[in-house]
């Protein structure tokens, strides 16, 4: 699993607001995430009912936000996560999840690429007029 900025977690585990903090995601980020079960875990709650976050939490809840961050729909994670949490032997669904999005944050990177190089093409052109002295040109409205 990934590590979370490596700093001590106490015993009792962080309050919410602390694993917000570190993990980079909002408290009500982490409350949807255990409400949608993305999490692999229980997590832990104090004897008045706060949540307590341990490394083991912080972990997955940053497997989730990159998984997010690279489009992977709430449904998969689930379904990902109820894996995970299930243990052993179904390394081959894992496997086949992971691959299948893998393929398609492929593809959106490829479309990424072609964007950029028509981004590029365009300051190409207007660093060109704009060297060449015809900024004026540049599609500007034209007096009817």
């Amino acid at each position: 699993m990934l590590e979370v900025k490596s700093r001590q977690i106490p015993a009792a585990g962080l309050s919410i607001a602390e694993a917000a903090r570190r993990t980079g995601v909002s408290a009500h980020t982490l409350r949807y995430y255990e409400r949608a079960g993305l999490v692999v875990t229980t997590v832990d709650r104090t004897a008045g009912g706060r949540r307590r976050y341990r490394q083991l939490d912080l972990d997955w809840i940053k497997v989730c936000t990159r998984l997010r961050a690279t489009g992977m729909p709430i449904r998969a994670i689930k379904r990902y996560a109820e894996l995970v949490s299930a243990g052993h032997g179904n390394e081959h669904e894992r496997l086949a999840l992971m691959t299948a999005h893998r393929a398609d944050v492929l593809a959106k990177i490829a479309e990424l690429r072609e964007n950029l190089k028509a981004i590029d093409h365009k300051i190409d052109v207007y660093r060109g007029r704009l060297a060449a002295g015809d900024a004026d040109q540049l599609w500007a409205p034209r007096a009817g």
